[in-house]
């Protein structure tokens, strides 16, 4: 495959083969080209420590058990005990929608209990799985999600705002392809993995039928229950962005997993909307369902992701040169390259200009989207792969200094200009930390670009009893007992 610059990239690649210049000097040049923004391992609490306090506090602190024997989020938002935040839109919600993210933060759970080898943690995420497929969640007919629960009721919603006048194909998109994801860890034949499949395609199924198109040939951002479009913004007024949001990318992303898997075929309209979106000179509206800028970083990250899973269905290089030069060089606008007012904000990304707030399921996100870059760079370009790689690592670096208390919780996101309020502060102070967080989403999502790298691009080395996962520079991010 070519690289974001094939040319300078090959032509480099020669001179350093030809002057035998070493792989530490490799590095080195990348790094130089990443040093506003890059920060350094810390030894004593790795990217792998900060990872396992994240598990460690949804696990402990946020999940119930339910009269059916499943396992339930105690709610969306909580402090730093677990407690729920209910005077939030999210406090009083659970499920597996945008901000829940169930299906997603089950899965997490249930591949790092493999890698570990917790089967308490695997029962755990099963059973928070069984939560979705048998406790009313799923219309398996029709392959229609409901979003939301209202803690505490039986009662159903499809968006936050605890209604259903509205909601968000792209999210609904989402969790069936969380759930295509979990059935390839569980076998052809288990129980789960075929009513998990069985969903997922249902699902793409009534997206396919129901939703309408925009005028611009997208996805509408939010539609009525029968899938006709919906302008509104969540609060109810205009909403700009009804036609212009990153979050109609899950829905290719679902089309995709199917059409890789061989369960349908949606090459057609994959092509047609990605045209679509490569024409407007990509769109990058807010994926998150409250905010409202045209330009957002983990749309950015997302776009990547799925344009580059999409370039190889369709074998199209215009798709994936888009990917690399519009949306993952996109990702560079929202660096933060200095710790600002005494907050750790160094090697984070900002969300979007009008909330400019560092929120972390965003930055986990696009430290995902930089490993899979590196990934595909390995065997191209060695100086752009460890200059991915190194973007993707420092995330994960600068978010593991945000985690509070004695249960591993991590913040929402680093206020670094009291965007929200010095009263929403861990210890109240005027920037800083946000005191609450999603369990599944924001507290979590590092489990998943962290896991990538060690099962991708971290060397991995025996000695005698143990295993070692070294990154790029050399670090021990983990350790663990053959």
């Amino acid at each position: 495959m070519k690289s974001t610059k094939p040319l300078s990239g090959l032509y480099l690649l020669l001179i350093l083969t030809s002057l035998c210049v070493s792989h530490d000097l490799v590095t080195a040049r990348a790094m130089a080209q990443t040093d506003a923004f890059y920060r350094s391992e810390n030894s004593n609490y790795t990217i792998v420590d900060s990872v396992l306090d994240s598990l460690r506090f949804t696990i402990t602190k946020t999940l119930i058990r339910n009269s059916n024997g499943n396992l339930e989020s105690i709610s969306t938002f909580v402090n730093p005990e677990g407690q729920p935040m209910k005077w939030h839109d999210f406090g009083a919600l659970e499920g597996p929608g945008w901000a829940a993210n169930a299906v997603g933060g089950a899965l997490e759970i249930f591949l790092w209990a493999r890698f570990l080898n917790k089967p308490e943690w695997e029962f755990c995420a099963l059973k928070i799985l069984d939560h979705i497929l048998d406790d009313g969640f799923i219309d398996f007919e029709t392959g229609f999600i409901k979003s939301y629960r209202i803690i505490g009721t039986p009662i159903f919603c499809l968006n936050f705002k605890h209604n259903s006048d509205w909601f968000c194909p792209g999210s609904m998109a989402k969790i069936a392809y969380q759930m295509l994801l979990f059935s390839d860890y569980l076998g052809n034949n288990n129980p789960r993995a075929k009513k998990l499949k069985s969903t997922a395609l249902k699902t793409a199924q009534w997206i396919q039928s129901n939703v309408e198109s925009t005028p611009n040939n997208w996805f509408p951002r939010r539609t009525k229950p029968n899938g006709r479009i919906y302008q509104l913004s969540a609060e109810g007024g205009s909403d700009p962005l009804w036609q212009e949001s990153a979050d109609g990318l899950f829905i290719l992303q679902l089309f995709a997993g199917l059409t890789e898997r061989k369960l349908a075929d949606y090459r057609s309209v994959i092509k047609d909307k990605i045209y679509s979106f490569i024409n407007a000179g990509g769109i990058f509206g807010s994926i998150n369902h409250d905010t409202y800028d045209k330009h957002e970083n983990v749309a950015y990250a997302v776009a990547f992701r799925v344009l580059f899973q999409c370039s190889k269905i369709l074998n199209d290089q215009k798709i994936k040169r888009f990917a690399y030069d519009r949306c993952l060089t996109g990702l560079n606008q929202f660096m933060l390259t200095n710790n600002i007012n005494g907050v750790e904000t160094k090697g984070l990304l900002y969300m979007e200009k009008s909330w400019d707030t560092a929120y972390l399921w965003e930055n986990a996100e696009a430290s995902l989207a930089w490993f899979e870059a590196a990934k595909d760079l390995q065997n191209v370009n060695p100086v752009d792969n460890k200059k991915m790689e190194l973007f993707g690592l420092t995330v994960l670096r600068s978010i593991s200094k945000h985690h509070h208390g004695e249960f591993g919780f991590l913040t929402e996101g680093v206020d670094w200009n009291n965007h929200v309020g010095a009263q929403h502060h861990i210890n109240n102070t005027e920037f800083g930390d946000i005191q609450y967080t999603e369990p599944f989403l924001n507290n979590q999502h590092i489990a998943e670009p962290t896991l990538f790298y060690l099962t991708n691009l971290a060397n991995v080395k025996s000695t005698g009893s143990s295993k070692m996962w070294i990154d790029c520079e050399g670090n021990i991010i983990f350790k663990k007992s053959n």
